[in-house]
């Protein structure tokens, strides 16, 4: 049985989850080229997306609730790019 997770909580679970795949250790032999790393990366980032992609659709979000799934889009990005490339 899945429970309903409010639309803040899944803000901030997706920040979580971004800062997760931030903190991540890198492996020591093959760096960010090893690809169960980008992998787990890639699926951290993912995760924190799929929470929010579907707030800004329902009626009751607010533009500032609006405007913080955008923020989450644009930090999984940045985090992507700044964590394998």
């Amino acid at each position: 049985m899945s429970r309903f997770i409010p639309a803040v909580e899944r803000v901030q679970r997706a920040r979580l989850l971004i800062q997760k795949a931030r903190d991540l250790p890198v492996p020591a032999e093959s760096g960010k080229n090893d690809f169960s790393y980008i992998a787990k990366v890639k699926a951290l980032l993912q995760e924190a997306r799929d929470l929010v992609k579907f707030i800004p659709k329902t009626p009751s979000a607010s533009v500032e609730l609006k405007e913080q799934v955008n923020q989450i889009f644009q930090e999984a990005d940045r985090a992507d790019r700044e964590i394998l490339h």
